[in-house]
């Protein structure tokens, strides 16, 4: 006589994931996986983690005016602290400071001002088109003429990209060309990636960070990263204001009907 099959017993489980006495013993025996640990406190650590360092960082970005603000708020030490740090910025930036304008280029002058130039640093050449109504050219020259005088210490070039190439399609402008050590080391067809004609000075900080030419802590980079998101935020807040002002005057209406 064969011996009986071992039958395995259903156990009744209703949420193996809850915290219950019967959930316990069915662990202790392997018949449900142990409860993954809760990711909560590890939530809550990075969370605190977060608001630390913000407030360490709080005076990051702020000129001079702006620590001279806060006398009421900071203790004079700190604050003290983050202004001998910015004069030391400020007068770093000032010594490198040798542009301050947008080169209009020639052919000739090609090889030494920006392929040899760029062996001392990042140089950023902006290929214009030759039509007025190429209104993406226009949008970059300007912020070319506010990054030119903004960052003094990095060059800033400007030529027309007929002239640069001979046959260069006009579909193609803007084209943005950043040198580094006699290299290209980007390239930007058009502004179709980095907003369109909406391109703004935000954009193109992140260039300039990204290629080298400045920090990601640069406190000019800090400051206007600072302000949009202020500008943001107070849009948004503007927005919910709206909403609720609406919502209520809705309410309003219902209560005479």
């Amino acid at each position: 006589m064969a011996a009986p099959a071992e039958e395995r017993i259903a156990v009744p489980i209703d949420d193996p994931n809850a915290d219950t006495e019967w959930n316990d013993i069915l662990r202790k025996h392997g018949i449900i996986p142990e409860k993954p640990p809760s990711p909560t406190p590890m939530i809550e650590e990075a969370i605190l983690e977060g608001r630390r360092l913000a407030h360490e960082n709080r005076l990051e970005g702020k000129d001079l005016d702006e620590l001279d603000e806060l006398e009421d708020e900071e203790d004079e030490a700190f604050l003290e602290q983050y202004r001998q740090r910015r004069m030391q910025e400020i007068a770093a930036l000032q010594k490198k400071d040798v542009h301050g304008s947008v080169y209009p280029l020639s052919k000739p002058e090609y090889q030494r001002e920006v392929t040899d130039a760029s062996q001392n640093g990042p140089v950023l050449v902006n290929l214009t088109s030759a039509l007025g109504t190429n209104v993406e050219s226009r949008v970059l020259s300007e912020l070319w003429r506010t990054a030119a005088r903004e960052y003094g210490d990095v060059k800033f070039c400007e030529m027309r990209a007929s002239q640069a190439i001979e046959g260069y399609p006009e579909r193609n402008c803007p084209t943005i060309l950043v040198y580094n050590k006699g290299d290209i080391v980007k390239q930007i067809v058009t502004l179709m990636t980095v907003g369109g004609v909406k391109m703004s000075m935000l954009n193109l900080d992140r260039i300039l960070v990204e290629v080298g030419a400045v920090k990601d802590n640069d406190m000019r980079v800090l400051k206007r990263r600072r302000d949009a998101e202020e500008e943001e935020d107070n849009r948004i807040l503007g927005k919910s204001i709206k909403t609720s002002t609406r919502q209520n005057a809705d309410d309003d209406d219902d209560d005479w009907d």
